[in-house]
């Protein structure tokens, strides 16, 4: 597929204060586009955006709040006169076992991950519409295979996937192009504030080989940037998740069996796991509901 130039190309990233969302900013203006950063964490956003080679504005916002998310959509327009590209790459995680997690925690990662990846969307739709332009949904290896302790991050990025390919069925002849982004495990915040769990990262590591690596933040953003260019269905940050979708259909009866092994093993170890949300997005986000709420 042919490839857009980026150059003055309008971008907005969602959760740009830091790891992959951060690093695609700045990529993509290194590439020439303007950037509209939207996440919590409004000191860290400046600072990002202070950083960029192009015209950049940050926006304070929680993506699962339809009224701010529009605001901010009517905003990024009128700052920049169109909006040519949406990458939704906000998202939260926890992990532990179901039964004993955060409720709140828990609800949390889907109404991030899921919901607000759809007010996100349809914040910037009827720009995206105008520009015959490009969304990009961040999603997961947790798409397309289930994992045990990890219920609610799958649930989310499956659903995420779901509703991202349904999406450009509908958007599609309005020359909008929806794409689903997939990433393995990546040196992120995230990810290192996953593996800070004991549990967690020794059931990780017993993964079978590609899926039990963490795998660099640059070339996997890289390629994220080579699909935003072609406009792809699916982009893939590591090579091999594009295999896996040849798989998937076998992948829970697998993970059924050998997860109820490693659950049995683990299972004197799970009392008193932290069950919030980790890293330091995680932390922030928390943060921020309490500040909301009060």
């Amino acid at each position: 597929m042919s490839r857009v130039g980026l150059e003055g190309q309008v971008a907005v990233v969602t959760g740009a204060a830091r790891g992959v969302g951060e690093l695609l900013a700045r990529k993509l203006s290194a590439r020439g586009a303007r950037v509209a950063l939207v996440g919590l964490e409004e000191e860290a956003l400046k600072e990002v955006s202070g950083r960029l080679h192009t015209d950049s504005a940050h926006w304070y916002a929680d993506v699962t709040d339809h009224e701010a998310m529009t605001r901010v959509a009517r905003e990024v327009k009128e700052r920049f006169g169109k909006v040519d590209i949406v990458v939704a790459n906000a998202g939260v995680a926890n992990g532990g076992p179901f039964a004993d997690s955060d409720p709140e925690a828990w609800r949390r990662v889907i109404e991030v991950n899921l919901i607000g990846s759809a007010v996100t969307a349809r914040a910037f739709l009827p720009v995206l519409t105008e520009s015959r332009g490009y969304l990009l949904q961040i999603a997961s290896l947790a798409a397309i295979t289930p994992a045990p302790m990890m219920t609610a991050y799958c649930a989310s990025k499956a659903g995420v996937e779901a509703y991202a390919h349904s999406l450009r069925a509908e958007v599609g002849h309005q020359g909008v192009r929806v794409g689903v982004g997939y990433l393995s495990w990546t040196d992120t915040d995230m990810v290192r504030g996953a593996d800070q769990d004991e549990v967690m990262r020794e059931l990780r590591q017993r993964l079978p080989w590609p899926a039990n690596k963490t795998y660099p933040l640059g070339p996997a953003v890289d390629r994220i940037v080579a699909g935003i260019e072609r406009r792809s269905a699916h982009v893939y940050g590591q090579r091999w998740l594009r295999g896996m979708q040849g798989v998937r259909g076998y992948l829970p009866a697998l993970i059924g069996t050998v997860g109820q092994r490693e659950m049995k093993r683990y299972a004197p170890r799970l009392q008193g796991m932290r069950t919030g949300l980790v890293g330091a997005g995680g932390a922030a986000d928390e943060e921020a509901r309490v500040t909301h709420r009060h």
